[in-house]
Parts: structure tokens; sequence; C-alpha cells
């Protein structure tokens, strides 16, 4: 039976534009595609914020998915919160146009009673202080997991430094990993940013792939295999990569909740099915992508990514 999945963080709606096309008012936000993308492999439990104004139909699309929406609170005569972004030719970087935090603004999570045993925890994009504060409310996880972002690097340095004192993962990108350690080479960053307290670092560099860097100590493993490189899916069609970040996170993260194994080469495996999801999340706008996709198609797409990396 798989672990139970804990995910805090936000949930928008986006407004965006890229070189295919326009979308309105789609769902988005760190934990909307983290929770999705995990829910093909484990049950999910989502912890997050919206306003009155947020559509029934994703209510329900929520619902029909194994996410558990115990968590999520609704305020009164609030809004949720919006995103308006617009990517260029290659779509490498969105270009933020305007942001309303509205209720997300004054989010401070209250865990459900029943979620707090949650195993696993992963805190999604938000303020080291309010991740923190979800750490307080969770009862012995057996692996928590943040995301960070360069806002936070920039401007909460020391409550950053803090939290990842008390977390075994980290995910972010790799500039944030090298404003962080102010060390330009990816290897010795993720090898810098174990000293401060995790025991494994995922460094993603968007269309060049993922890299692991594992704390030999902590995680069983192969001696001297304490990093992994893993390359990007080739993909050919990319019309949104929103959420791309956060659906690599929730792919990994459910596979590690589907087998309840932590070790470093679990974490490889986990990381793969990472990239396949986000993979397919980049194929259309929004989360469309997902609510037509399947299980038997994200085994057939790592099948095939096994077989590329395999000589």
């Amino acid at each position: 039976m798989p672990e139970s999945l804990l995910v805090v963080g936000s949930i928008a709606l986006d407004t965006l534009r890229t070189p295919h096309g326009e979308v309105k008012d789609e769902l988005g936000g760190s934990a909307t595609f983290f929770s999705v993308a995990a829910s093909f492999l484990a049950p999910v439990r989502l912890v997050g914020v919206v306003g009155e104004d947020f559509p029934q139909d994703f209510y329900r699309m929520f619902r029909s998915r194994a996410i558990d929406t115990t968590g999520l609170t609704v305020v009164r005569g609030g809004k949720t919160f919006r995103w308006h972004g617009s990517y260029q030719g290659a779509m490498n970087e969105a270009t933020t146009d305007d942001v309303s935090l509205n209720v997300f603004g004054d989010f401070r999570p209250v865990i459900p009673a029943p979620f707090r045993q949650s195993r696993l925890v992963f805190l999604a994009n938000g303020s080291p202080v309010t991740q923190g504060s979800v750490l307080d409310q969770v009862e012995k996880p057996a692996l928590v997991v943040a995301d960070t972002m360069n806002l936070w690097i920039q401007t909460q340095r020391d409550a950053l430094l803090a939290l990842l004192a008390r977390v075994d993962g980290l995910v972010l990108n790799d500039g944030e990993a090298r404003m962080l350690t102010g060390d330009d080479n990816l290897v010795r960053a993720g090898r810098q940013i174990l000293t401060l307290g995790p025991k494994f670092v995922v460094i993603k560099k968007g269309e060049h792939g993922a890299l692991l860097a594992t704390d030999a100590r902590a995680l069983a493993g192969e001696p001297g295999r304490d990093v992994c490189p893993l390359p990007a899916y080739p993909a050919t069609e990319v019309r949104d990569p929103t959420g791309a970040g956060d659906s690599f996170a929730g792919g990994m993260m459910g596979y590690l909740a589907k087998t309840g194994r932590f070790d470093a080469a679990s974490l490889v495996r986990a990381m793969a099915y990472g990239t396949v999801t986000a993979s397919f999340a980049i194929e259309d706008f929004g989360l469309r992508r997902f609510e037509r996709l399947t299980l038997d198609e994200i085994n057939r797409r790592l099948f095939e990514y096994h077989d590329m990396l395999a000589f």
C-alpha cells in the first residue's frame, strides 16, 4: 500500500501566452501540478487556499483523482491567487506580466488532524517560514522534501538555512543552486548544499535534465555514486512549460510514496518517473494533457526513456 503523501503550496488561476496560443484562468499553482502528477502513482493529501471565485469544475477535477481536498480552505469573499505570464522563442523561461497573491498572500497553513501523520511531506515553493510552520504541525514524517526559489534565497536566507537543517531533500533549479552556494559548478554546488542538512539534493536543469547529489553516509547506495545526472526526455511537442518542475517533483514523490523506499537507487528511479511525467505536462496548456493521460502511457514512455539511457 502506498505511503501517505502530503503537499502544501499554491493553487492558482493562470493566464498565459505562448507561441502556441493564449489561455485565461487556467488551473495552476505549484501544489496543483504536484498533486495531479503524483496522483497517478499514490494518493495525495492537498493543503492550500482559494477564494470564492475558484471554479466548481476544478474542485471536481481534484476529487476525480486520488487527491484528498480536506485541507483546501475557501476564503469567503476572497479571490484566488492569479498569475499572468508569457513565453517567447524556445520558452526556456517565463516572463511574469502580472501577479495577484490575493488569499495566498495571507496563507497560514493549518494541517488537518488526519494529515498530520503523513509519512511523506512535500513543501512546495513558498516562504521558508511558512514551510517551517508546516513541519511544526506534522508528526514524525519518514521523508520531508522542500522546493525553493531565488526570491527566498535573496530575502529569507537565514530562514531557508534553518529549514534545510530540518528536511531530508531539497529541489531547486540550477540558477538557484548557484545562488545559494556561490559556486557555478553544479556538482560542487550540490555537494555543498548537502553540508547544510539535506540527505539529497535534486538540481533541475530544464531541457538539460536534472542532477542528483546524495549523502552516501545518510542514504544506502553504491560507493562512489553520490552524484547521478539524468537527461530530460527528448520532447518534440512543447506548448506550455508552466508547472513542469512541479510535475517533475510530483512524479518523483509519487514514486517514492508508492514504493516506500528512499535509498539512493530508488531516488534515481523516482527522478526518472518525474522526468517522464513532466514531459507530458508540457505538451498542452495547464493540466490539459494530464486530464487525458493514463498510467499506462507514463509507463510506456518510461520504458522508452530507459532504453534511451542503456548502452
